[in-house]
């Protein structure tokens, strides 16, 4: 008798088709964001004295970018950058925001939940949101909007702003969660209010200190920027921060599993002030910064978990990345600096947060998407700025002409399928600076060459500067007097982008 070959044809089909299947089906999209990572601080971007495995196996089996960046060096600018696909620069309002700000991104405005709603996804948002609430003078008893519900997300679990401004507490939704009603919350950034003791009258009641600023309200023994009284049931514990953001992430996966969703989980690692919680103490070598790291990828890891667990790794597109450089002493005393050792945060890049040079933007920049990214490495040049357009196409929706107006479509770049990203890139900080191609022209600015809270170079000086990165991505050799042509050109065409109002095509 002859064997029964024909089964087994239609077994390697039926395999065939359902692996075409899952990767022409619409991919769910988490995009996990870092607060303050470097380019240098995980093992899969060079760090030896950090250990990160769950961020690296994200790198292990994806696409890891060595030339990404945000769009600014501060964590406003660039989130809004990325929501919106507008440079933040050509808005007013978009720098550092106070705690209690009205919301910088208007309802009803084209964004990157917003786009991808419409494209039949469910779109939530937990952790830092840092891009205002309401439209002034918030009242955090009632329903706060307008928020996150109102410029594209279906669902909404967030800190205010960061974790050391006031309010310290959770909104789900339009409300602070546990708020006790007849323990009403006021916040103020102006004046003190209330009789809740301060860092700066009460030093003896600080478990950490601060090292500049920081020194108003005091909540779970760290003072904020910002005065907060009431809201005694609402207050977050400062150690609790990864476990609550977690939890409610994975809900969101879980509520969402039978249809495509876009999950941007945004943890407040290693952002001051670095608390965490017990289980890491001591995970490093180097104090609270290190060890919040290490809180950050064991986080990533339970994301990971539970993906394979539903059965959803496959068709889920995983972007890791950060919202701006470095920073070790970032307002407190939490020996980070003395603790740091031979960690380079920025691995090879010089400057950091807060700076123009490649430090302040560049940043780690993974991709894994299992079912259609092979793993590797890239050097396109993309920026998070890209990703509403490149998942506009990515997911078939048209882009109106006025909206994201700096997104370029690099999907190409983005799924390995091209070595080239965007031609040209502005980075904002104190200045806006120029990437084109390898070169890099930051124009003479007037501010101080180095922070003076922070010790972070920030890329100003008195006279032009122009790098060729291919051979010196440090930024060691300014290259200005030698090339005066390329500068004029690059300087013009700055101005050219910033006039213009738009750089999308």
């Amino acid at each position: 008798m002859k064997p029964r070959v024909l089964p087994v044809v239609f077994l390697t089909l039926f395999v065939a088709l359902s692996a075409l299947t899952v990767a022409a089906a619409p991919p769910n999209i988490v995009l996990i964001l870092a607060d303050d990572l470097g380019y240098g601080d995980t093992g899969c971007y060079g760090a030896t004295a950090l250990k990160t495995p769950n961020i690296d196996r994200l790198a292990r089996e994806g696409l890891r970018f060595t030339d990404a960046h945000t769009t600014s060096a501060t964590c406003t600018p660039s989130r809004f950058a990325l929501l919106t696909g507008q440079y933040a620069f050509r808005q007013k309002g978009t720098g550092i925001l106070a705690g209690d700000a009205a919301l910088i991104i208007e309802p009803g405005r084209f964004t990157l939940p917003l786009m991808l709603r419409k494209a039949g996804y469910r779109t939530g948002v937990v952790g830092k949101w840092h891009l205002g609430l309401g439209t002034g003078g918030v009242d955090w008893n009632a329903e706060v909007k307008p928020g996150p519900l109102e410029v594209g997300f279906t669902d909404s679990y967030i800190m205010a702003a960061t974790g050391d401004r006031v309010p310290c507490v959770f909104l789900d939704g339009h409300r602070v969660v546990k708020l006790d009603a007849a323990d009403p919350i006021a916040v103020s950034y102006g004046r003190k209010i209330g009789d809740e003791p301060t860092g700066k009258e009460n030093p003896e009641l600080l478990r950490v200190h601060p090292s500049h600023g920081h020194d108003q309200t005091i909540i779970n023994g760290i003072s904020r920027i910002g005065y907060m009284t009431g809201g005694q049931t609402a207050r977050w514990v400062d150690e609790d921060l990864p476990d609550t953001f977690l939890r409610e992430a994975q809900g969101f996966i879980e509520r969402s599993k039978g249809a495509p969703f876009f999950l941007y989980y945004a943890t407040h690692e290693p952002h001051v002030p670095r608390v965490p919680h017990p289980r890491f103490v001591g995970a490093t070598t180097m104090g609270p910064r290190g060890d919040a790291i290490a809180q950050l990828d064991w986080s990533v890891g339970e994301i990971l978990a539970t993906l394979d667990r539903l059965g959803l790794a496959e068709n889920t597109l995983i972007l890791f990345s950060s919202d701006n450089g470095p920073v070790i002493n970032d307002g407190y005393r939490d020996e980070s600096v003395a603790k740091l050792g031979a960690h380079q945060p920025g691995g090879v890049l010089r400057g950091g947060k807060y700076s123009n040079f490649e430090g302040g933007t560049r940043v780690p920049f993974i991709v894994r998407w299992p079912a259609r990214v092979k793993p590797g490495e890239s050097a396109a040049l993309v920026c998070q700025v890209d990703l509403l357009a490149s998942f506009a196409a990515l997911t078939g929706q048209a882009l109106p002409a006025d909206a994201a107006p700096d997104s370029f479509d690099v999907l190409p770049a983005l799924l390995g399928e091209s070595a080239l990203g965007r031609d040209h890139l502005i980075e904002h900080a104190s200045n806006t600076a120029l990437r084109s191609g390898p070169w890099k022209y930051i124009p003479p600015g007037n501010g101080s060459k180095r922070t003076a809270a922070t010790n972070i170079e920030t890329g100003n000086d008195p006279a032009a500067q122009l790098y060729d990165l291919a051979a010196d991505p440090g930024e060691t050799r300014n290259l200005a007097e030698e090339q005066p042509e390329r500068v004029t050109a690059m300087a013009a065409r700055l101005e050219q982008i910033k006039a213009a109002g738009r750089s999308r095509p």
